[in-house]
């Protein structure tokens, strides 16, 4: 990936997409070794299980999310995150809706394509 964020991104500027099945995503700053993005899942939403070759650290800005890594289902409310390793399956619902902070090393090329 050649591909770099400005600098200085700015929240009512950068654009939000949405992902369709209640989730909404911000790049909040990447480069080909690090990125961060912050996502929106509605009441209910669920990230389905998945897995892929980056580290990842996700904290919990807002809301509730029940989030299973590699088997294990715990509840996280803001303030937790975890840590899901390179090629472990994870995944999480929310039961109230709520705001994720994902981090990835490196950075996830397919969220920039």
């Amino acid at each position: 990936m050649n591909k770099q964020s400005e600098h200085f991104l700015f929240g009512n500027e950068t654009e939000i997409e949405d992902l369709g099945g209640g989730l909404k995503r911000q790049m909040l700053g990447y480069n080909h070794e690090l990125m961060a993005v912050k996502v929106w899942f509605d009441k209910g939403a669920e990230g389905y299980v998945h897995k892929h070759r980056h580290s990842q650290v996700t904290y919990v800005e807002e809301g509730e999310f029940h989030f299973n890594v590699g088997g294990v289902v715990k509840i996280l409310k803001p303030g937790d995150s975890c840590l899901i390793p390179p090629n472990v399956e994870h995944g999480a619902v929310s039961p109230t809706g709520g705001i994720l902070i994902d981090t990835f090393s490196p950075a996830r090329e397919d969220f920039v394509e």
